[in-house]
């Protein structure tokens, strides 16, 4: 039986639960082996009965808080310095001569960009749409809000738009490009890789597309590319019995916001429920815990929740914009309230807005009170839950992890 290595960065939910649901429905057909360099989800793997590889260097929460801080453009540095990077790939090639897998699956484990280049394995990434060049020569990308000012409100929104599609699109951008930075080519170099330019990445040798194709509406896509259907978090947790028996007298909001949301804008969001005339499920504990916040008699803050089967208890979706909680809300056919984190959450959210179902806010401009507006206006949207509806039927008819596994099978098995 040939062996898959999965490789999540295992401080992020999301990408740990997508690893987790493919690996599930490919363990029939193949030797399953996990590697992670550490985060408070690695334990998720073992309760699957997965075999776990602890790699080293092991990531502290100060460099966990750093990667979320380049990702979100709050902070412009390298993502891992020289010695860090040699030390992964030198350590993940040792793991590649020891279990010879047919191929390597991660979301974002960018080290492996360079292992398995290195050595001649095949890289399958999963990624969305919204990450590629195809998106952007579509004219679908909107301005960031990481460069989001005062400066540059006054230019129409148009104007901004199309001059990033224009340099996404057009600009082949290095991995020395400053969300990046010059460290991979560096090493990449030291292993006779060639060259990685930025996309390079993220969508490996093959990537997996964790959505219908209906969901950006892409079709003029790299023969390497392919939909598979969502890929959402399954957890088998228990439901808290205050959330399983929450009165309906109410409109029920979901409040999730993953595990890259922002705390200060998740606490000031909490608090603005206070008063308002729905009840809220918030499972966003593990985010606030540490904020000195005054919860609302009408919200119940939780750990992290079988999102599969609390999301559909609730009439909107407060979401931070991430591909697998906003397929979470689709699948539940609820219009969705999204305050993205990082320019690929943006992106994402856009995708359901020009769906009519959805409703963006920028970060830089978010306030509990437009929060609040824009659930009051999707609640009394007749439309926006009808569009939600039919999207609902669209993404139902996908199984993301059997499209993986038939994938897998027909191509390294």
């Amino acid at each position: 039986m040939k062996t898959l290595v999965f490789a999540p960065e295992t401080y992020n939910l999301a990408e740990t639960s997508r690893m987790i649901e493919i690996a599930r429905a490919c363990q029939d057909r193949f030797q399953i082996v996990f590697m992670a360099y550490g985060g408070m989800f690695e334990d998720l793997i073992r309760s699957e009965g997965f075999g776990l590889r602890e790699m080293s260097p092991r990531l502290t929460s100060e460099k966990i808080d750093h990667f979320y801080k380049v990702y979100k453009a709050e902070k412009i540095d390298p993502l891992f310095t020289v010695d860090e990077l040699m030390e992964r790939v030198n350590n993940e090639i040792t793991l590649f001569n020891e279990v010879n897998p047919a191929a390597l699956v991660t979301g974002y484990c960018l080290s492996t960009s360079i292992s398995t280049r290195a050595v001649g394995i095949p890289l399958v990434s999963t990624i969305q749409s919204t990450w590629t060049p195809a998106y952007y020569e579509a004219n679908l990308g909107t301005w960031p809000d990481m460069v989001d000012c005062p400066l540059i409100r006054w230019l129409p929104n148009h104007t901004l738009d199309r001059t990033l599609d224009r340099v996404y699109s057009k600009v082949s951008l290095p991995v020395g490009s400053f969300f990046l930075g010059a460290n991979f080519n560096k090493v990449a170099r030291k292993y006779g890789v060639r060259r990685l330019k930025s996309i390079e990445l993220w969508e490996g040798d093959y990537a997996l597309l964790a959505e219908p194709p209906e969901f950006s509406g892409l079709t003029n896509l790299p023969p390497h590319y392919r939909y598979i259907g969502p890929l959402i978090a399954r957890l088998e947790r228990e439901i808290p019995p205050e959330v399983l028996n929450i009165p309906r007298d109410q409109p029920i909001v979901y409040f999730a916001m993953g595990s890259s949301g922002n705390p200060e804008i998740i606490a000031s969001i909490i608090e603005g429920f206070r008063s308002k005339p729905y009840r809220v499920i918030a499972p966003v504990r593990p985010l606030v815990e540490k904020m000195p916040i005054r919860v609302p008699p009408n919200v119940i803050v939780t750990d992290w929740l079988p999102a599969h089967k609390v999301n559909p208890m609730a009439d909107i979706s407060v979401t931070h914009g991430g591909i697998g909680t906003v397929l979470t809300a689709c699948l539940a056919g609820t219009p969705i309230v999204g305050v993205g984190m990082q320019p690929e959450q943006e992106a994402n959210l856009e995708c359901l807005v020009r769906k009519g179902f959805a409703i963006r806010i920028r970060k830089k401009r978010v306030t509990p009170q437009r929060i609040l507006e824009a659930i009051d206006r999707l609640l009394a949207d007749r439309e926006a839950h009808r569009r939600a509806r039919a999207f609902q039927k669209i993404v139902s008819q996908w199984d993301g992890p059997s499209n993986a596994a038939r994938f897998f099978a027909e191509t390294f098995g």
